[in-house]
């Protein structure tokens, strides 16, 4: 897994629209890149809405928000519209990100055993340098905004 301290990789990946989103784009602004399971499940809507009802103090503070799932373009457009999420949304549907970033790997949920993606959080200052790494234990989905503005 990617470390405190360590850079995020330049090429981040395409967003819902087509456009490839790299780390130079958000130079001089730090960066929340925030990696979640699925679109429009619970526990991932809960804190796409958190981080939306506060993307305005983000702005505020400099920061720039990213979402990330292995969920495809039309998926998260509906994602998008439904919740009116103002920031972009990365199709890592060759889960490239999420295994450079080393967020993926083999879960558990009421005995059964699969690969899936952890919840985590990546805070980044304005070169792209890592600061922060919220796990799945630690990000609250409702409370997950508060949590990154250290409210």
């Amino acid at each position: 897994m990617i470390e405190i301290g360590q850079r995020l990789p330049e090429v981040l990946g395409v967003d819902q629209d087509g456009k490839e989103l790299k780390l130079s784009d958000f130079k001089g602004k730090q960066l929340v890149l925030y990696i979640y399971p699925r679109d429009s499940t619970p526990g991932c809507t809960n804190q796409a809405c958190s981080l939306r009802d506060n993307y305005e103090r983000f702005l505020t503070m400099g920061y720039a928000v990213i979402g990330c799932s292995t969920q495809d373009a039309k998926s998260h457009k509906k994602f998008i519209e439904k919740y009116q999420l103002p920031f972009p949304l990365i199709c890592d549907t060759e889960m490239k990100l999420v295994s450079e970033l080393g967020v993926y790997g083999e879960k558990k949920n009421y005995g059964k055993v699969y690969m899936g993606v952890f919840r985590t959080t990546f805070i980044a200052d304005e070169n792209g340098v890592i600061t922060r790494i919220m796990g799945p234990k630690e990000i609250k989905v409702k409370e997950h905004a508060t949590q990154i503005l250290g409210e």
